[in-house]
């Protein structure tokens, strides 16, 4: 019996432990990433504004090629919702356009249902490099509830994330510069 006591006294210690540590690690995660596309601001904007667009960009669009996805509104406008539902590897959500700043930044919601539910803010902005150069800024940012924040310890949220924007950037710039 006072094995099972001690067995039962560390498993708790050890769950106190790990909510504590929680308090002090930090909710937000963010990730941002950039790239230079040789085609006029107007043009790259306009195309990154259309949701529809990110099918031909976005990694997680090319991760389930049998996706379900269904649009709400007008592409391009605030409102306009992108709604998917694919297999695990991409889960079920959608996107929203939540604010257009003409010619310069487009911000979106990420309303995650599959495999777990949350909500993230994204956003893409243009800058003139000069007249047949633009960059381009994909990010991303989110607050992990507790006590799940504890997992940033042990994942590089910024570099999961990143990545993806990384390899979506490298396609759309392919797509552009055909």
């Amino acid at each position: 019996m006072k094995i099972l006591k001690r067995i039962l006294f560390f498993v708790i210690a050890i769950v106190a432990i790990a909510l504590i540590t929680a308090l002090f690690v930090s909710k937000d995660m963010k990730a941002e990433r950039e790239i230079v596309i040789n085609k006029p601001k107007a043009e790259v904007f306009n195309y990154i504004k259309s949701l529809k667009n990110q099918d031909n960009y976005s990694k997680w669009s090319r991760m389930d090629p049998n996706m379900k996805k269904t649009y709400t509104g007008t592409d391009g406008t605030v409102g306009f919702v992108s709604a998917w539902d694919g297999n695990k590897d991409v889960g079920k959500g959608e996107q929203e356009i939540k604010k257009i700043t003409e010619g310069e930044r487009v911000d979106f919601e990420l309303r995650f249902i599959k495999p777990w539910e949350s909500k993230a803010n994204a956003f893409m902005t243009t800058t003139a490099v000069n007249d047949s150069t633009t960059k381009v800024v994909w990010g991303f940012d989110s607050k992990m509830a507790y006590p799940m924040n504890l997992m940033k310890l042990f994942m590089d949220m910024d570099k999961a994330i990143g990545d993806d924007f990384a390899t979506g950037l490298t396609n759309l710039k392919a797509n552009l510069e055909k």
